[in-house]
């Protein structure tokens, strides 16, 4: 698994997306308390079940697999020449 650039970055707006997905589709309501793996654990799984990602082998589940699987999504989502990808 090779890192992005500004994963971090990536990471951030891709779990602001996925909230905002959510709770659109009133699949979930989160609270300021949940913590950031929450988020990307939910976010990850309703992606999966959308069929808006590929599911990681279950044996290959972790935060940072996740996190990165996000990451990846998120950057497909941008314009060639958004800061974020340079």
């Amino acid at each position: 698994m090779k890192k992005l650039k500004n994963e971090a970055e990536l990471v951030k707006a891709a779990i602001f997306a996925g909230v905002k997905y959510a709770e659109n589709k009133k699949a979930a309501v989160f609270e300021a308390t949940d913590s950031q793996s929450e988020k990307i654990l939910y976010i990850y799984r309703l992606f999966v079940h959308d069929k808006i990602i590929q599911p990681l082998p279950e044996d290959q589940v972790s935060q940072k697999a996740m996190r990165h699987k996000l990451a990846i999504w998120f950057s497909k989502q941008l314009p060639k020449d958004h800061p974020l990808l340079k």
